[in-house]
């Protein structure tokens, strides 16, 4: 089996199963059949260049897609970390005071976007703030938000 695999199988081969991964890829969008497709396509370059037996192909094959995977996870891909839930959730938000917040007292602002489930929220202030005054969120403390102006 092994013989009749050295004689058939042509560098050709595997560029053209390269380009099928790459092509399964584009569909999947894991990245994963993307260095299973480059090693191929590798492998088919070398073959070109220096013929080798089948065997060492396969073996080149998996190394190369092996240490393509692991260079993924290791350099490429992004953590995914989810803030939903913990004090630092969406900082960002912005928002409009809808009552009066002076230094030390509480006054109440509208989210455009829900924040931590609610749009409408009890908030704090180190500076007074006017009614009207779009504002962004500071910090989360427990059930009040502490805003700062725009």
């Amino acid at each position: 089996m092994i013989t009749l695999l050295n004689e058939t199988v042509l560098w050709w081969h595997w560029v053209v199963l390269g380009i099928i991964l790459l092509i399964f890829e584009m569909s999947s969008g894991t990245f994963i059949m993307l260095g299973l497709g480059i090693a191929a396509i590798s492998v088919g370059i070398l073959d070109s260049m220096i013929h080798t037996s089948f065997t060492t192909e396969l073996t080149i094959w998996m190394i190369l897609s092996v240490l393509s995977i692991a260079a993924w996870f290791k350099w490429f891909k992004e953590p995914t970390v989810s803030h939903t839930g913990q004090s630092n959730y969406r900082l960002d938000t912005l928002g409009t005071v809808t009552e009066e917040i002076h230094p030390h007292d509480r006054g109440k602002v509208i989210f455009d976007t829900p924040v931590l489930g609610n749009t409408v929220w009890h908030a704090t202030a180190k500076k007074s703030i006017s009614k009207d005054t779009r504002v962004k969120i500071v910090e989360v403390n427990g059930q009040l938000i502490e805003v700062q102006k725009v």
